[in-house]
């Protein structure tokens, strides 16, 4: 028998109240009944006290487990801004000239180099990248992403004339009537290339996506399509989300072949950059500053891919992706999203958070979207 203490608690304690008088009454009367009740009193008293500790346990386990969620959204917000302002240090770079340019290796936000692309942006700054995942992140009500007021946010941001803004992106947003027809705008630009447009614009601000409760894939597709209409990136996109949803909201890691089997829902091209982070057991055997594919959207996702697999701490994660150079600014928003989902927040070392350019700004932003989803 089960009781529900918060429901029925009062009736229980006066249950056990009125059996305590009629006990007394039996006892002085040396009734033959006595010991029954008495045993029937006692049984209600275990009852009500297991119930009640059962209560506090479930009380307990529920607000550490908002809290372990909790931790792995800031983790993977903060991460996004983290990889991208600390990429952008080597953004562009070969291997070897990151090298050149940080003989110790690229570590801190100080260290950036201000060459001409670089000094646009103050030291410890995010780019465009976290830009547009800022711009998803606002269009969050009632417990969904709202694909018109994304594409909204979108149009909004781009004519403030953002720096770093990718090619692709910008002639999709370019469109005078983008806001009426997003997906449209998109499906041409694509078109337009022979299909073969698959840049990383898309991948690189889809980490808020995952946070969201349910509908992952389908949500993550819809604004992957608002300007990139590639099915890889498409896949991208539902892979990267789905990661991170799972790390937060179930406590646990895709496996190969979970990610496997979304990759085949979309583009069989997918596969061979999933098997390459796999397999390879060094970052560098992914080749992400090979020039022609730079911002390619499985290069990105298989340098992601490789952190999440491969790297045992978040900073271990970061420092791996950003001192490959290549696309890194991208490449490090996506895999530290996921790092950080995987890590948690209080596993990134405080230099990282204190020094991020707006900080306050930020976590404003992204605390004020937790609550929302928390709540709801």
């Amino acid at each position: 028998m089960i009781f529900n203490y918060n429901a029925t608690s009062a009736a229980i304690v006066h249950l056990e109240y009125v059996l305590s008088i009629i006990l007394l009454v039996h006892i002085n009367h040396n009734d033959e009944y006595a010991p029954s009740i008495l045993c029937y009193r006692d049984y209600l008293y275990i009852c009500i006290h297991h119930q009640v500790t059962m209560n506090d346990d479930n009380t307990n386990h529920k607000m550490n487990n908002i809290e372990t969620i909790k931790n792995r959204m800031l983790g993977c917000l903060y991460g996004q801004a983290i990889g991208d302002a600390l990429g952008l240090g080597s953004e562009f770079m070969s291997k070897d000239e990151v090298s050149k340019n940080y003989p110790g290796g690229l570590k801190s936000y100080n260290q950036i180099v201000q060459d001409a692309h670089r000094r646009r942006w103050a030291k410890g700054a995010w780019t465009d990248d976290t830009d547009m995942m800022l711009c998803i992140l606002e269009a969050f009500e009632n417990g969904t992403f709202n694909i018109s007021r994304v594409a909204s946010n979108f149009k909004d941001w781009f004519n403030g004339n953002p720096m770093g803004i990718g090619s692709h992106t910008f002639k999709v947003l370019s469109v005078d009537d983008y806001v009426v027809q997003p997906e449209m705008s998109s499906r041409l630009w694509w078109e337009l290339s022979r299909k073969q447009s698959a840049a990383n614009g898309a991948l690189m601000r889809t980490s808020v996506v995952g946070l969201a409760k349910s509908d992952i894939e389908e949500q993550a597709e819809d604004i992957c399509k608002l300007t990139h209409y590639d099915p890889r990136c498409v896949g991208s996109c539902a892979i990267a989300a789905s990661i991170i949803h799972h790390l937060v909201w179930h406590d646990r890691q895709l496996s190969y072949d979970e990610i496997k089997d979304i990759a085949q829902r979309y583009d069989e091209r997918i596969s061979e950059w999933i098997d390459a982070a796999y397999n390879s057991h060094d970052i560098s055997m992914l080749d992400l500053d090979e020039s022609f594919t730079i911002g390619y959207t499985l290069r990105t996702l298989s340098a992601a891919l490789w952190c999440y697999w491969h790297s045992t701490s978040f900073e271990e994660g970061l420092l791996a992706v950003v001192n490959e150079g290549g696309d890194a600014d991208t490449n490090g928003a996506v895999a530290c999203a996921i790092l950080g989902a995987k890590f948690g927040y209080r596993s990134i070392p405080e230099y990282y958070i204190a020094n991020l350019l707006n900080r306050e700004v930020y976590n404003n932003k992204i605390t004020s979207l937790i609550q929302q989803i928390i709540n709801e």
